[in-house]
Formats: structure tokens, C-alpha cells, sequence
């Protein structure tokens, strides 16, 4: 923090010259002055501001200096240029440029109040100048460090990092640095690794910003370095000198690989302060996509105590990683690794003669000198003490380093130090298995074993690359081949590892931790010891050893006989045996004894790898185990065991002295104590490491004796023995040996000749077969006997052939031969294939036997095939589709022997009948079985539509060929028809409108199966009827409670119906007749009856009095077009009964009489009315169709005294009205009486006989007679005052009359209202009795399972989704009766159909997503641009929702349909055919198209476009195609090959093409509704019915509601109405009474 300045120094700064010139600016806006030299002086500031920001300035100026007042406006000026530019960041606090005491400092804390003097600066260099205007110093300044990179070297950015590469590369930067300090200076290097911070710190000498140093630390491609690479070529090896910076970003990137936010401290010896450098990873990152600059944060502050402690000379520089983007753990493994990569940094044997530790390095605290194990020192803790092989390279480059494309930084030049370390084997073991041993129990992480382990480790500059570990190199690999020596020298070799020390002409890995592969240096190096073409000798390489120039061949030389001098000195394979030792001097047989030493000790027992050998054993060496053992096995008795020197001397090689079998022990190795000496003789000595090979075996004795029977006793008689063809020629014999293996019906042999053989005969001599004296002489007869062995048959059984016994026989001088005679006695012996055993023995030696078995094979020429089965008995009898059982084709010759199936014949398979292909049948899966006799045909599925060719017998043949018909097999079959499918009905236009009574005088239903066949004959379809009934009552079924008419297929494939139907249903009812087989509905036909109504032709009076009679009603039967039906006529003789009957509730009447019809007409002369006043009703009811009803109302009244002949009869035509039961007495209005002694009747006028409404009015009541008057039913008059009939304008009376007017109409409208709503509180309760009807006739469980339920759930789960589009419509459809909806919405999808399970509910939505399950299905487009602009928004306004986001509509009109026609029943399923493997089988496992599993909501089973297309055709075919359904994602994964538009299982899985597979368990929010798969087709017609009064029982609540509130303000009207009346008689009284009377 910087202190304010006094106020008494305030004031006091010299003021602008407004004469002083202003700089001028250059074109690239830097003002441009030439000095004395004309040379231009640019003078570059960062000008860190007060609140945290960074301004650069670039001045050029001819004077010296410039005042404070002017600097301060250059700042100012640049400072809002550059806030304009950044409008979009934060805003900063202001800076008081107005304060008094403005000054600025530079990095050595000078103060500049005056001017700034630009002599105190260097031209062309970037300065720092701090500007103080009184506030707090703030910790960070913003792009205080330009971090813009070398974009060339970008490209060279290390492809991957590890924890550890980052970190060293953050070491190597302090290493280089440190580097540099003085002799009495400290060089340390501490690294804390924690939790939260990573930490690395060093004395170098700092960074303080000058010559942009600390920018070049964090600045990518700006590396402080690199310059000095050159300075590390050459030296003394190890070539210490950590030059390792080449490509310029190992502080930012290493640093952002290890954290994500990076502060860099450092401070110089002449500076007080410590600068900072802040990195950020984000910054970093989102800068580095843009054309902008790399700018970041800094800063400076005071050193802290333990930086001082840790530096007394004063600089340092410490990295600080935050926030590490992986958990440090294993430090003690971390330490051991960078001990190993920086080890002789740490501690170095070389430099001057004794161990030195040149750095200081401390991992957490503790310093890794003391470190134990890490790869380096446990290898040089097992090397050995002898002299290792030491050479200098020098590497130079020959070519044009710049047509190099790939190697650019070519150095001209190169060194590279070779040692090469010897590991000897000690006492048996391998000092390099000794390392991986300790390695691996270190837990070092190595997987390397003892013949991958690395050969060769690079150190560059003293630093380890790690990633190199090569094998030999080629100088060090043995080049002789053969021979003991080679054998000793290829295995001492691999003992051997070579440590390289380069210096910086090697280009390492942009990571650094292998060298580079394709520099050249590398590849030479790599190549090194190979013999190089002239034509690729682009780089020279030198050798030097001692200081001694060699060439290749003595680099080699000299290689091989250090190896030779490190074997013979410190190879230990075993240091002693296990009895006492003997002292041998040897002085001859150096060479068979396969030594060099001329002292070796003599054992008889050692140990070796926990194996006890000793003298006396039997072993085998196996073939090529060692030299002298090549061409077989060697048996022999080990003897002695000896080792090369003197006890506890390091020796080279042990040896085995063993005896081969057939060697005499007098022969043998014989050791001569006395004397001190061995003598070997004919024994043999072999190396100890055939122990090792597993080559060298003991022998246990029965072997042995084995092994000595074959070898004593080879010359005893053997066994018998055949001639061979040659013999027998030159014999003169016609005979010969049968061969082996033959084919069935070549000829056997004319004869056999057989011998009897001594042992002592070698088979494999040839020239001695006919040597007598390998043939025995005697007179034994010998016997022969030929047996036969099917293939087929179990081991052991035979058949016997033939069989003879002969005595030996003479032949051109010789004795001993056996003639067989065969071919003439067995010509047809080899025509039956399988194993014909020729078993020979000498009577009297059971134990010399001779079996020749000939192998008789099928012949090649193919005879015939033949369809192997076990149920020939019968025809083979299969539907049409169905599979046929398994087929097994056999292969014969000639001979009816079985042939071998070489490979899986390419057969046609056809169904054939009389030559005519009936069916072309898909290839089924052919296999051939294991012995390869028999094809096997599986999958065999006929499907044909030609079976009616071959009615009724359906007998037909299965014809399996090859391609070119040249093999071929019948099989015959029976191939019926498959089970009912599909119905047609004919004629096929039927009359749909039927007529109650009537019988269906031609129907006749033609079945057909799957495949367009006709049904077999007798096969039973159950019919299902509604509306039906047989007029033959048989063959009836009863089935779960619902009864079917059993109907058979008669021979021509017809149900014949024709006048067996009779329709039992009313008029306008639905009629169904349904087909099912096997609990499916292949078949429905849907009817209507004609409707019609009853009417009255005549008036009916309305006004009757009590007692009277209605005569001569005519009630007539009318179509819809208003027509009588003069069809509807009483014949009973016909069986047309058509009669009515009257039934009435309110009054007594005889409802057994029943009224004929004539002609559609029925006249009943004369109907009794009750003797009291009321309003009464009856029933016209049509006695038979009940539907066909008339209600009808009467008003009765009492028998007036009055002038009857002004008494208005008004009828009521058209449809009856419902009325109640019960009058109500509120239906008349009570009115005052009258002063007047008579009122005259009062007419309404404005009620004409010919309006709606029904009434009586009595105009000769007077106040005496009567004081109500009777107001009419249900009508509810104008609010306009109606005029009397003779009413003058002007008259006094006038007021009155307008009063009681206005009095009648609001009485008339009150009753009205009361009329109406005790109408619709009847219909309401009419509905509610029907809707308990319905429910009870549905199951409770049943009901409780429906859809409706589960319908409701999902409704509500869109509703949830409050400010959607699809919970607006979703809250439309819940509040709005069906038949007031929008008919161009339809609603959503995931309400317009249901499905069966919740399983495939689940996965459809899902496939589908919430987006399209919540997706407006629409008419067309317009329905949706209406809903869009209009609709959707009133709605939303008118439920209190709001719409947010956008929403799918599906425009139905628009919607490509499937391509099949438009199908009449409304859930009828798609025709898809069925997928199908390659082979023709249906995939296991699936169960349907899901465009055919989901079903239309019953509200639209009726709804079509224009083109006559239903929802399963249009908007479900659009949302799932032919998508299949598969019972698990095994399946579906199976049949693979057959999906074409995607899939789904129901344990989760989807495939939706090009390769994307979405698995696991799915539970989208909005799914489809689900329904019970027990509901019935009756049940459904239920639950529809049941929806649609529960609409309607909703639409009347709500009338009965807007009545009511109506009602309520009529009687609020009639009281003001009745007030104003009485009101005005109390106040005129008598007058207005006399007025009215003189009036009327």
C-alpha cells in the first residue's frame, strides 16, 4: 500500500504550457520522432491503473522528457478508448483523475510528480509505471502480462500429458533456472503437493517482468531458453547442463494440466518487490478461440518470511497450481520417480571424482537423497564390479538440414555417451529378475519381465526420457549362430544394459519423455551396430573407446570379449553341489568336456531349482535340447556333475557327464582320484542349463526296460508279415496287399501272400523282405478270417465273411509263403462300405497275430438321395404357413453306401402337384450334421395360395433339388389349409339397411385362409350374433358366458346363411354379426335397421274438459323422410304383428287393449279423460317395437258455466314434449281481485294459435268466479308488454291494463323457468338411472382396470404441465362436452389411442418422447394455423393458463397414409407382412408391429379424413411406421438383419437405426392409456355408452344451472312487477275499477 501525500505537498505541480507542442501521431497511431541519428525512438509503458485495469502506451518523443499534466492526459485519453472497446465487462471503479496528488511510480519505486523523463528509460522496451491517485492498491492488475503465443510453435503442442510429465516439466524451468546461480549462492528446489495446492519453488534468479522474462514464462512458444541450446552440445558426459527448453509453453500448459488457476511469484536479487502472473485456465481457454490477445492478470507484493528464509540471496520463483484437476496420492512412489528422472542432478559420482549432490531437491519436506528403492538405484544396486564398456559417439548431419520436412531443428551436431553394465547371474539367479523382483515388490508399477525388460535407458541432458526403453541395441546382440560359445554368448548378452547419455543435439518428445522417433539422430542411434547402405548415410557416426577411434568390426571384437571377461568373472549358475567336491586338474579333452577352466570340481549330487540330480539316475534328453542331440532322443545314466574354479570363486559353466544306453560302463566317464584327473571316453557332456529347458527328463524304470527290450532283443522273430504287390511279382504271384482305404467296388486282390517275420527283421530294410533268413521255415498252418464292421454299427460288432486255413507253401526256391485265395472266392467283397478286418494267426502262438484292415469308402459318384424319416407309414400331413418337422437327406452310390456331404448344399425347395409348382418355398436353414452324412433341413414353411388346385385330397409332393436339378428328392406330403383368417360376405353389396322382423334371404360367408386359400372343408367358424337370430336353433355354444352358433365350411369353402337370419332387433338399432376362430374375431359385418317414429296425424286438444273423451287420434308410422310407412300392417297370419298399445301413469286407462295398424296408420276412436282438473299424459307405444313410442299431454279442466264458444283451442304439433307427472300449483299466478263488479276476459293477443306455445286462456272469468287465471306450459313471453285486443291508446284505463300485462308476462315467464328446469331435472334423472344401469352390468374389477381410470392419471399428468400447450387442450377436453369441441382438434396423441400392457406403454412412449406424446393432433394445416394464431391463446385466456415454448401439431389431412386402401372397421389391424430371417423364420420373440398394438379411443373409431382413412392408418402409421415389438432386446438383438425401420423390446430396449441402440429401464412421464384385455366388444359398446351420458349428464347440469340463476331474476322481476301493481290500485282504488268496466 502506498501512503497519501501531505496536503502540504499537494498544489504544487507545475501546470501544463498551453505553448508546449503536442506529439504527432504516425498512421499506425504512434507518434514517430527521429533522433540525431535518425533512428526513431518508440518508448513502451504499461500503465497499471488504480482500479485494477492495464493500459499500453507507445510514444515516440524528440524531447526528453514530457510534464505530469500531459502524460496523465495521454493516459486518460488511451484508458477511454480502451473502456469503450470493453463495454460488455464489468465496469470498474473510477479513478480520481482529479486528485491532487497524482503521481506515478516506475519498477524501482521512483516516484514522477513533475514530469516523466524518458532518459530513465530504455527505447524499444516495454516499462512498467504504476499511476496513484490517493486509493488502496488493488492485489491483481487486468492484462498486466501479454500471453499471446508463437503461433508457429502451437503446432507443436505435446499431444497428451500425465501428472507426472506436467510436473517435471514445471521442475525442468526451475532446474534451467537455478542453474545459472552463483557458486555461494543456494540451489534448491522444493515441490509440496496437497489436497487443494500444488507448489514448486526455487532459488534462480527470478523474474521481475524486464526484457519480458516473466511474460516468456507463461507466454506458449516464448520459452527463456531456447537460445541457449546450443551451448549444450559438446562437454563432458553426463552432459549436466538443463538447457532442456525448446518449445516454449511447458509453464502455462503444465501449469493449466495440473489445476485450473495458477498464480507465478517471483523476485530478483535488485528488486524489492514480487511480481505476480496470474493464469486461469477458462481465460485461457476462451481467449485462445478468438483473434484477440492472451492477456491476463498481475501484480506485485512483498516477499514472505519463508521465501526469505528459503532464499538468503534474495531471488526466487514459486508456481502455485489451485484447485488440481486429479487427487495427488502415492508420494512416496512420486518421489522415487523424480528421483529417477533428475538422479544425477541429485547426486552425481562423475562430476569431480566423488559423489556430489549439485541440487537440492525436496518433495513435501524431504530431501531425495535419502530416498530409497526407484528404478535407477535398485539397478546400479545390482550391477556388478567389473569394468564397464564405455563409448563415445559423435553424431553429425551430412544433408541440408533445411529440406528436412519433418526434423527442422537438425543440429549440425551430436554426443552421445554409451556404458554398457553387466548383470551377472549369482548362484542361479539373474541379477536383472533380481531387479523386476524388488520392482515390483516396491510397488514401482513395472510390468516388464525378464525378457521385455529394457535393454537400453536414455538420459538428455541428464534428465531420464522414461518412455525410452528400447531393447539391444544391434552392436550388442550376438552375431555368431552356432556352436557352444554362441549359445553362451547369446545368453551372457542378454545380461547386459546399455546407459546413454546425450547432449542437446537429440530432440526430445514435445513431453520429454522419449526421444523423438523420426529425427535422425534418433534412428541412427536406435540403428546403431546395422550396417547402413551408402545411399542413407545422411548421418556419420564416430566411435571412440578410451580415446581411441574404432571401426565396427573392432567395435564388435572388443564388445564380445568384454562379454566373454564379465561371464568368466562374475557368472555364478551354481555355487556347489550337495556331496563333498573332487579337485580336478584337467589337462586334455578340454573341448569334449565343454570347458575352459583346467581346475573343476566333481560332484555326484547338487540341487538345483528345488530338484535333487544324482549320479546313478536314468534320464532322456529330448531332441534338440542341446548340441549332439539333434536327430533323437538320448537315454543315459548321469555320472558326474562339474563346475568350472575353485570353491567360492565366481565360475562360468556347470556341466553334466552322462552315459548313453548302449554305452558299457566300462566305456564310461572314469574318474581317477588318485591321479586328479577325468577321463570322459564315451560318455557325454552336456551344458546344465538343459535342465532349465525342460528338455532333460528322468526316466522311471519301466521305461528304461522298455527301452532296453527294443534294443537287446530286435532280433527275435516278430510277427506276420504281407507282401506287397512288388514281392509278390517278383514272386511271380498274382496277389498283392490290399491298400488301406479303398472305394466301394474296387476288386479285391486275386491273393494274399503272408510270411512270418523274426524279430531280428527291420521292417525298413526293403532289400532283405525276400531274404530267407528273415523268413521262417516251419510247417505251421496259419489261419485267415475276414470280418466286416458297419460304420454305422456299435464298436466291437461284425459280421463274419470268409474264412481259410492253409499250410506254408514253396516259390522259386524260397520257404515260408501263405497263398490266400480271396478274389475268386469273395468277387463282391469290398461293395459294402465300412471295415473289413483280414486277421491272420499261426496256429500254436496265440501271440502271433496279424490284423490288415481295408477301409472300404462310398463311392465318388453320387447315385441317388433319399429324405430319411421314421413316419413313413402315413402322408405327412401340415398347414399351409406352418413348419414342417425337420428333414434328414442322405447321400448313397451306387452300392446304397452313404456319401459324405463335402459341404452344405444350395437347394430349391417347391411344392409340387402333377408337374404344377404350387408354391415356391423360401430356402430353409440347411445344415450338415457332424459325421457330415446327413443334410438336415429346418424352417421349411409352405406358403401357397394354389391349394385349391389340389382340393380336397391337398395331396402334393415337396420337391428338394439342386440349383441345376442334377440331385433331387420327392417327398410326400398332405399341405392342408391354414385356419380361418379372412371372411368375404356376399353378395358383395349387401342391403346394410334392414328391416325388424324381416329374414336375411342371401348371405353367404366365404372363408379363406391367411394365404387366399379356401377353408378345408368342416372346418367350424363360431358366429356371433346381435340383432340376429337363427331360425335353426342348433349347434349352439356357450363360452365364458357368451353364446356362438357353430357354423361348418361346407366343400366349396361357404358358411352358407342365405334365409337362416332373422333380424330380432327394433328399429334404428345396431345389428353385428361377428366371425371368431380360436378366440379371434377374423370376420364382422356391421347392419343397421331402418328407423322410424310415431306422429299424430290428427290435433290433439289440449284444453278438455274434465269427463270428456279424446276421439279419432290417428297415430302414424314415418321415416326419417317424414313418410308413412305403409309396410307396418297387422297381419298376424304372416307373422307381422303391428299393434298399440295406450299406457298412462296419470289417469286410469285399459293399456291390454292393443290397436291394430293399417297401412302404417292406426285410429283409436276414443280415449276416457279423467273427471278432475290436471294435466295428464299417455304413452302411444308400438306393442312389439317399444322404441316406437309417443307421449302425449292433456290438459283437463273443469266444465265452465261460461260462454264456451270464446274458448281457445291451441294443439301442439310435431314431436310430444316430456311433461312431469304431478301438476304443480305454483304454475298458476295468483292476482288480486278487483274492485270492479266485473272484468270482462282479457286475450293476449301477441299469442297467436299458431306460436310454440302452449296455453288456455278463459275470458269470461270474472272476480266472483275465479281469481287465477291459467297461464300456458312452458312459455316464456316477450319482455315487451303485450297489446289488448281492444285497447285505446288514450283511454284513462290504460295504466291498469299495462300493469296487470306486465304482471302476466313475468308470472308467465317465472313458470317458464320452472317448467324447464322440472323438464331437465326429469331427463337428469332419467340419465342418472341409465348410467347406474350401465356401470352395474359392467364387472367392478373389470371397470376398476378400464382405461377411463388410467386415461384420468395421464390427463392429469399433462394438466401438470401447466404452461403448455397440451394442458390447454388436455383442460378443453376435460370441460367441454364432446359434441362442442373444435371438430378440427382431435386432442393429443397420448390420449387418442390405448393399449394393452403398461410394458408396451412404457416403450412407446419412450420411443415416441415426451415432445410428440404431448403433440396436437389437428385436421389439417389450417386447423392449426387458426389454433395457433387464435384458438389455443382464447382458450388459455379463458382456463387462466399462460403458453410458454413452442409445441408439435399433427396435420392428419396432410399426413401421408399407409398405402393399403382406407379399411372399413375402425380397428381393424395394418396388413404387414410378418419380418423374416434370412432363413425364412419368423424372429424369435416378436410379438407385432406397434402400429397394430395400440388402439383409436373410442370417441373417434368413426373419424376419417377426407379420403376415408382412420387414425390407425394416418396418425399412428405416421408416428411409428413399421416399427416391430420384441419380447426382450435378446430378441431383438437377434434378428438384427430383418429390422428395417427400427424396434423396441419390452425390457427397455430401442434400435432406431444407423447403428443407435438405446438399452436400459425407461419410465417416461405421459404415456398411453392401458386397457383390459378381457373387455368384450359388449363391454366396450358399455363403457362408450357410459362416456357419452356422463357428457350428456354434465351439459344438463350446467342448463340446469343457467336456468336456475334465470329463474331467480324472474322472481325477482314478478315482485317488482307485483309491487308497482298493487301500488298504483291502493292509490286510485274504485275509479280505475269503474274506468276499466265502462272500457271493457
Amino acid at each position: 500500500m502506498y501512503s497519501k501525500t501531505p496536503q502540504s505537498l499537494m498544489n504544487k505541480r507545475p501546470r501544463e504550457d498551453s505553448s508546449m507542442e503536442r506529439p504527432r501521431k504516425s498512421p499506425y497511431g504512434v507518434v514517430k520522432v527521429e533522433d540525431d541519428a535518425g533512428e526513431t525512438k518508440i518508448f513502451k509503458f504499461r500503465v497499471l491503473l488504480p482500479n485494477g485495469t492495464t493500459v499500453e502506451l507507445k510514444l515516440s518523443e524528440l524531447r526528453s522528457e514530457m510534464p505530469i499534466e500531459e502524460f496523465v492526459g495521454v493516459v486518460k485519453r488511451e484508458y477511454f478508448n480502451v473502456a469503450k472497446q470493453r463495454r460488455s465487462l464489468e465496469p470498474k471503479r473510477a479513478i480520481n483523475w482529479k486528485y491532487q496528488d497524482l503521481y506515478f511510480t516506475d519498477v524501482h519505486a521512483n516516484k514522477m510528480r513533475i514530469k516523466v523523463n524518458f532518459q530513465d528509460f530504455i527505447p524499444n522496451t516495454w516499462h512498467f509505471l504504476w499511476l496513484h491517485d490517493g486509493s488502496a492498491e488493488p492485489d491483481a492488475y487486468e492484462e498486466m502480462w501479454d500471453l499471446t503465443p508463437d503461433t508457429d510453435l502451437l503446432k507443436e503442442l505435446p499431444d497428451d500429458y500425465t501428472f507426472e510429465t506436467a510436473l517435471a516439466d514445471l521442475i525442468d524451468n526451475s532446474l534451467q533456472a537455478l542453474w545459472s546461480n552463483g557458486k555461494f549462492e543456494r540451489r534448491l528446489i522444493s515441490v509440496e503437493l496437497q489436497a487443494d495446492r500444488i507448489s514448486i519453488f526455487d532459488t534462480g534468479p527470478g523474474m521481475d517482468g524486464t526484457d519480458g522474462n516473466l511474460v516468456k514464462w507463461g507466454k506458449m512458444g516464448a520459452s527463456l531458453h531456447r537460445s541457449a541450446r546450443g551451448k549444450a552440445i559438446g562437454g563432458k558426459p553426463p552432459y549436466l547442463m538443463p538447457f532442456f527448453g525448446m518449445f516454449g509453453y511447458g509453464g502455462p500448459v503444465a501449469t493449466m494440466c495440473l489445476g485450473r488457476r495458477c498464480i507465478v511469484s517471483s523476485k530478483t536479487k535488485n528488486r524489492n518487490k514480487v511480481f505476480t502472473l496470474h493464469l486461469e485456465r477458462e481465460a485461457l481457454v476462451s481467449s485462445s478461440c478468438s483473434e484477440s490477445c492472451w492477456k491476463t492478470k498481475g501484480g506485485i507484493r512483498d516477499p514472505l518470511e519463508d521465501e526469505k528464509e528459503n532464499s538468503p540471496h534474495g531471488s526466487f520463483t514459486k508456481v502455485e497450481i489451485f484447485e488440481p484437476k486429479i487427487k495427488i496420492v502415492g508420494i512416496k512412489h512420486l518421489r522415487r520417480k523424480l528421483k529417477d528422472i533428475y538422479f544425477p542432478y541429485i547426486q552425481c559420482d562423475e562430476m569431480s571424482g566423488k559423489t556430489s549432490m549439485p541440487i537440492k531437491f525436496q518433495v513435501n519436506g524431504e530431501d531425495l537423497v535419502g530416498i530409497q528403492g526407484g528404478e535407477v538405484a535398485t539397478t546400479y544396486l545390482h550391477s556388478c564390479n567389473g569394468p564397464n564398456f564405455i563409448l563415445q559417439l559423435h553424431f553429425s548431419n551430412s544433408q541440408d538440414t533445411s529440406s528436412l520436412g519433418q526434423c527442422p531443428k537438425v543440429l549440425l551436431e551430436a554426443n552421445a555417451r554409451l556404458k554398457c553394465v553387466y548383470f551377472p547371474i549369482i548362484k542361479g539367479k539373474e541379477s536383472i529378475q533380481k531387479i523386476i523382483d524388488e520392482l515390483e515388490a516396491d510397488g514401482c508399477g513395472i510390468r516388464e519381465s525378464y525378457e521385455s525388460f529394457s535393454r537400453v535407458s536414455v538420459r538428455r541432458l541428464g534428465r531420464l526420457l522414461p518412455d525410452t526403453r528400447w531393447p539391444l541395441l544391434p552392436f550388442m546382440e550376438p552375431k555368431q549362430k552356432v556352436g557352444e560359445k554362441a549359445q553362451i554368448l547369446k545368453r551372457c548378452c542378454s545380461r547386459v544394459k546399455c546407459l546413454i547419455d546425450t547432449d542437446s543435439g537429440f530432440n526430445p518428445t514435445p513431453n520429454k519423455m522419449d526421444l523423438a522417433h523420426h529425427h535422425p539422430y534418433t534412428k541412427a542411434l536406435k540403428n546403431f551396430g546395422n550396417r547402413v547402405p551408402d545411399n542413407e548415410k545422411d548421418v556419420q557416426i564416430e566411435i571412440f573407446r578410451d580415446g581411441k577411434k574404432l571401426t565396427l568390426a573392432q567395435l564388435e571384437k572388443q564388445y564380445g570379449d568384454w562379454i566373454s571377461e564379465m561371464h568368466d568373472r562374475y557368472d555364478e549358475e551354481i555355487d556347489g553341489g550337495l556331496d563333498q567336491a573332487t579337485l580336478v586338474v584337467v589337462s586334455s579333452n578340454f573341448k569334449k568336456l565343454g570347458i575352459s577352466s583346467d581346475v573343476v570340481r566333481v560332484h555326484e549330487k547338487i540341487e538345483w531349482k528345488g530338484t535333487c540330480w544324482a549320479a546313478g539316475q536314468k534320464i532322456k534328453v529330448l531332441k534338440g535340447a542341446c548340441p549332439g542331440c539333434h536327430k533323437n532322443n538320448v537315454f543315459a545314466t548321469l555320472e558326474y556333475i562339474i563346475l568350472q574354479g575353485l570353491p567360492g570363486d565366481a565360475c562360468g559353466e556347470a556341466r553334466l557327464i552322462c552315459r548313453p544306453l548302449g554305452v558299457p560302463k566300462a566305456k564310461g566317464c572314469r574318474l581317477l582320484v588318485e591321479k586328479g584327473t577325468i577321463d570322459i571316453r564315451d560318455s557325454l557332456s552336456l551344458p546344465i542349463r538343459v535342465l532349465d529347458s525342460g528338455k532333460c527328463l528322468l526316466v522311471d524304470d519301466t521305461e528304461w526296460e522298455s527301452k532296453l527290450q527294443t534294443y537287446y532283443y530286435q532280433k527275435l522273430p516278430s510277427a506276420i508279415d504281407l507282401l506287397s504287390d512288388i514281392d509278390c511279382h517278383e514272386l511271380k504271384v498274382d496277389g498283392g496287399l490290399p491298400v488301406d482305404v479303398v472305394q466301394a467296388g474296387d476288386a479285391p486282390p486275386e491273393n494274399i501272400v503272408a510270411v512270418i517275420r523274426p524279430k531280428a527283421f527291420n521292417p525298413e530294410n526293403s532289400s532283405k523282405r525276400l531274404d530267407q533268413k528273415f523268413i521262417v521255415r516251419d510247417s505251421l498252418d496259419m489261419s485267415l478270417e475276414v470280418n466286416f464292421r458297419d460304420s454305422g454299427e456299435n464298436v466291437g460288432s461284425h459280421v463274419h465273411v470268409y474264412s481259410v486255413r492253409i499250410a506254408p507253401s514253396s516259390c522259386k526256391g524260397l520257404h515260408g509263403f501263405y497263398i490266400f485265395p480271396l478274389k475268386s472266392k469273395c468277387p463282391a467283397l469290398f461293395h459294402k462300405a465300412g471295415s473289413y478286418a483280414l486277421s491272420f494267426s499261426l496256429n500254436g502262438y496265440r501271440d502271433v497275430r496279424f490284423e490288415k484292415v481295408v477301409q472300404v469308402q462310398a463311392a465318388a459318384n453320387v447315385g441317388s438321395w433319399k429324405v430319411i424319416s421314421h413316419k413313413l407309414d402315413a402322408v405327412y400331413t401340415v398347414r399351409v404357413g406352418s413348419c414342417f418337422e425337420p428333414l434328414s437327406i442322405g447321400c448313397y452310390d451306387r452300392y446304397n453306401n452313404s456319401i459324405l456331404f463335402t459341404s452344405v448344399p444350395k437347394l430349391i425347395v417347391k411344392l409340387v402337384s402333377n408337374r404344377a409348382v404350387l408354391a415356391q418355398v423360401r430356402t430353409p436353414k440347411v445344415d450338415v450334421t457332424a459325421d457330415k452324412l446327413t443334410v438336415k433341413l429346418k424352417g421349411i414353411v409352405v406358403k401357397s395360395s394354389k391349394l385349391d388346385d389340389i382340393r380336397p385330397t391337398y395331396e402334393a409332393a415337396l420337391s428338394i433339388s439342386t440349383p441345376d436339378e442334377a440331385f433331387s428328392v420327392a417327398f410326400p406330403c398332405r399341405v392342408i389349409p391354414g385356419n380361418p383368417y379372412t371372411i368375404i360376405a356376399h353378395p358383395r353389396k349387401l342391403k346394410m339397411q334392414l328391416i325388424p322382423g324381416h329374414i336375411v334371404e342371401e348371405l353367404a360367408l366365404e372363408v379363406f385362409d391367411e394365404y387366399g386359400n379356401h377353408a378345408k372343408e368342416d372346418e367350424k367358424i363360431l358366429l356371433s350374433l346381435d340383432g340376429f337370430s337363427f331360425q335353426d336353433e342348433s349347434n349352439i355354444l356357450h363360452d365364458g358366458g357368451v353364446m356362438y352358433y357353430v357354423k361348418k365350411v361346407a366343400a366349396n369353402g361357404f358358411v352358407e346363411l342365405s334365409n337362416s337370419l332373422k333380424v330380432s332387433k327394433g328399429y334404428g338399432k345396431d345389428v353385428l354379426l361377428s366371425a371368431t376362430f380360436r378366440d379371434r374375431v377374423i370376420f364382422t359385418l356391421n347392419f343397421q335397421t331402418e328407423k322410424r317414429e310415431i306422429r299424430t296425424a290428427s290435433k290433439v286438444f289440449k284444453n278438455c274438459e274434465a269427463g270428456s273423451q279424446l276421439e279419432n287420434i290417428v297415430f302414424e308410422v314415418v321415416n326419417p323422410e317424414g313418410e308413412v310407412d305403409e309396410s307396418i300392417h297387422d297381419e298376424e297370419k304372416h307373422g307381422q304383428s303391428h299393434t298399440l298399445t295406450i299406457k298412462s301413469n296419470s289417469f286410469d286407462i285399459d293399456d291390454s287393449v292393443r290397436y291394430s295398424f293399417r297401412h302404417g296408420r292406426c285410429t283409436i276412436r276414443s280415449i276416457p279423460l279423467p273427471h278432475k282438473e290436471g294435466i295428464f299424459s299417455f304413452s302411444a307405444v308400438h306393442f312389439r317395437y317399444p322404441e316406437l313410442n309417443l307421449d302425449i299431454e292433456v290438459h283437463v279442466e273443469k266444465t265452465w258455466q261460461g260462454n264456451f264458444a270464446e274458448m281457445g283451442n291451441y294443439e301442439d304439433e310435431g314431436n310430444p314434449i316430456f311433461s312431469p307427472q304431478n301438476s304443480c300449483q305454483e304454475n298458476l299466478l295468483s292476482l288480486p281481485h278487483s274492485p270492479a263488479p266485473k272484468v270482462p276476459e282479457v286475450v293476449n293477443r301477441s299469442l297467436s294459435p299458431q306460436s310454440s306455445s302452449r296455453y288456455v286462456v278463459n275470458r269470461s272469468l270474472s272476480p266472483q268466479s275465479s281469481s287465477r287465471y291459467v297461464l300456458p306450459i312452458g312459455y316464456l313471453p316477450s319482455p315487451k308488454t303485450p297489446k289488448l285486443e281492444s285497447r285505446n291508446e288514450n283511454s284513462d284505463i290504460s295504466p291498469i291494463l299495462e300493469l296487470e300485462d306486465d304482471l302476466t308476462n313475468c308470472g308467465m315467464r317465472k313458470m317458464g323457468r320452472e317448467r324447464n328446469i322440472e323438464i331437465l331435472n326429469t331427463r337428469r334423472s332419467h340419465i342418472e338411472q341409465h348410467i347406474s344401469v350401465l356401470q352395474a352390468s359392467i364387472d367392478g374389477d373389470l371397470r376398476n382396470a378400464t382405461r377411463t381410470c388410467a386415461k384420468e392419471l395421464i390427463q392429469k399428468q399433462i394438466e401438470s404441465k401447466s404452461q403448455s400447450a397440451s394442458a390447454v387442450i388436455c383442460r378443453l377436453h376435460e370441460e367441454v362436452p364432446f359434441e362442442s369441441r373444435p371438430r378440427d382438434i382431435l386432442g393429443i396423441v397420448a390420449l387418442l389411442g390405448t393399449v394393452e400392457s403398461i410394458e408396451i406403454s412404457r416403450i412407446l412412449a419412450q420411443y415416441l418422447g415426451e415432445d410428440q406424446m404431448r403433440a396436437i393432433v389437428c385436421k389439417n394445416y389450417a386447423a392449426a394455423h387458426c389454433l395457433e394464431t387464435n384458438t389455443l391463446h382464447e382458450l388459455a385466456t379463458k382456463f387462466g393458463k399462460s403458453i410458454s415454448g413452442g409445441y408439435l401439431a399433427l396435420c392428419l389431412e396432410d399426413v401421408r397414409p399407409i398405402t393399403s386402401g382406407p379399411s372399413t372397421n375402425p380397428q381393424e389391424l395394418l396388413p404387414l407382412q410378418k419380418p423374416t430371417l434370412p432363413n425364412g423364420d419368423v424372429p424369435q420373440g416378436f410379438i407385432g408391429y406397434a402400429v397394430n398394438m395400440i388402439s383409436t379411443e373410442a370417441s373417434y373409431l368413426r373419424w376419417r379424413t377426407k379420403s376415408g382413412h382412420g387414425l390407425r392408418e394416418t396418425l399412428f402409421y405416421r408416428l411409428f411406421g413399421e416399427l416391430q415389438v420384441y419380447r426382450n432386446r435378446d430378441c431383438m438383438m437377434s434378428a438384427q438383419s430383418c429390422i428395417k425401420n427400427g424396434a423396441v423390446s419390452l425390457d427397455g430396449g430401442i434400435m432406431r437405426g444407423n447403428g443407435l441402440v438405446s438399452l436400459g429401464h425407461w419410465e417416461p412421464d405421459i404415456l398411453f392409456p392401458v386397457q383390459d384385455k378381457a373387455l368384450t366388444p359388449q363391454s366396450l359398446k358399455s363403457l362408450q355408452m357410459l362416456e357419452r351420458k356422463k357428457r350428456e349428464l354434465t351439459e344438463l347440469n350446467r342448463q340446469i344451472d343457467e336456468e336456475s340463476k334465470a329463474l331467480e331474476q324472474d322472481r325477482i322481476k314478478l315482485e317488482m312487477s307485483r309491487d308497482r301493481y298493487n301500488s298504483y290500485m291502493s292509490q286510485n282504488g274504485s275509479s280505475s275499477a269503474a274506468r276499466r268496466s265502462l272500457h271493457y
